[in-house]
């Protein structure tokens, strides 16, 4: 199948989502015009007709592989170390084939699509090198995207679904490309209100980024955000308190709407 033929496939589910109501009219503009339907295809992974669970959480993760994770503080290894970390929380959890995974670069890298826990690719030296740049918005935009085109996609099969996103970088966007952090507040308000998601993001100290401001202009809760100091050692904490939120998020339905409501203090 050609690969419009398949980007055409997720514009078909972006706009059943926005028939359904799961997104906005305007995120579902925003979606489009930024002609994101390549990435997010490749992102898509398991068909949902072949996932065997009653119900599915989405875990999708968007790691920020720009030079400075690299060279400025030297925070590549705790990125992977805490990117591990999420894998080994939610396979203790025995969900099975009920937590479908993604994980995503912030300079257009695909680690891997949407796929079981048994089929997670484990970050290491020779799959994670930072060295790329910071656009933010446009890539955040492609991690919500594939976040609402898989969640219909299983909507579509009959499977209940929820999701669990994560947005991690050391500095706020640089990039010429035209994604705004208002861009991005749209897709995450709309996905939000269908109360199935949570948004979370975690913004490593780089001495002069507010975060909670670059995050609360992008839409994401105020109770959604990490803001760990840039060590080692203040990175992996803060990726362990995401994963103890994915773990519980994906326990039930129950325990998922608990945890969307109280954030990271639950």
């Amino acid at each position: 199948m050609s690969q419009s033929t398949h980007s055409s496939q997720v514009t078909s589910l972006l706009a059943t989502a926005k028939t359904d109501g799961l997104l906005s009219t305007a995120a579902a503009h925003v979606l489009n015009v930024s002609d994101l339907g390549a990435d997010i295809n490749a992102a898509m992974g398991v068909p949902a007709l072949n996932v065997t669970a009653s119900e599915v959480v989405l875990v999708g993760i968007l790691n920020d592989d720009s030079g400075s994770i690299r060279f400025v503080k030297g925070n590549a290894q705790a990125v992977r170390d805490g990117n591990n970390l999420v894998l080994d929380a939610l396979q203790v959890s025995k969900q099975g084939d009920g937590i479908q995974i993604m994980n995503m670069y912030l300079n257009g890298t695909l680690l891997y699509p949407f796929s079981p826990l048994s089929g997670a690719v484990r970050m290491d030296s020779g799959n994670f090198d930072p060295n790329g740049g910071t656009p933010l918005f446009k890539r955040s935009l492609v991690l919500l995207g594939t976040m609402a085109a898989k969640t219909q996609e299983y909507n579509d099969a009959g499977v209940p679904v929820r999701s669990v996103s994560l947005i991690v970088t050391d500095g706020n966007n640089e990039s010429h490309d035209r994604a705004t952090a208002a861009d991005v507040a749209k897709v995450v308000e709309s996905l939000l209100k269908s109360e199935n998601h949570i948004i979370a993001a975690m913004g490593i100290d780089d001495g002069t980024t507010d975060f909670r401001a670059v995050f609360k202009e992008m839409g994401i809760p105020n109770e959604w955000i990490l803001t760990p100091g840039n060590t080692p050692s203040e990175i992996r904490k803060a990726f362990a308190v995401f994963s103890k939120s994915a773990v519980r998020a994906s326990q039930s339905a129950a325990s998922f709407s608990k945890t969307a409501a109280g954030g990271f203090a639950v």
